[in-house]
């Protein structure tokens, strides 16, 4: 099976957490961390600089891994290395998702969570996210 490597940003502002719904693809309407795949040569937090550039007109700081989440999809096996990120500059501006909110701890399960991203919620609820 197929391997795709991705790197996701874990926005944090105010104890608030950032998620994205998905416009498109197989997964339409499942909300999301932001990030993308890791380009060659290109380190997960260089990743999710680029990913936020592009997808949100932002800059960000990856400032601490999280996670790496292994899942299996049909048609391909996902590896994702997740990162707590502070906001550094810019509005987060949807540049190809649905819809986005900030979230507490609390609300985290109040959203469709791609399954790879589900995996985190739990610990994300009791998580310090001081960052």
């Amino acid at each position: 099976m197929k391997t795709i490597r991705v790197a996701a940003a874990i926005i944090v502002q105010d104890g608030r957490i950032f998620a994205t719904q998905r416009g498109y693809g197989a997964f339409r309407d499942f909300w999301e961390f932001p990030g993308g795949k890791i380009e060659a040569g290109e380190s997960p937090r260089d990743t999710i600089r680029r990913e936020i550039r592009e997808e949100l007109a932002a800059e960000v700081t990856p400032v601490r891994h999280f996670a790496t989440v292994e899942y299996d999809y049909p048609d391909f096996h996902l590896s994702m290395e997740c990162y707590i990120s502070r906001l550094d500059s810019g509005k987060l501006t949807l540049l190809e998702h649905e819809a986005a909110k900030w979230l507490s701890q609390d609300e985290l399960g109040t959203v469709n969570w791609l399954p790879a991203d589900l995996s985190l919620i739990q610990d994300l609820k009791t998580a310090p996210l001081d960052i």
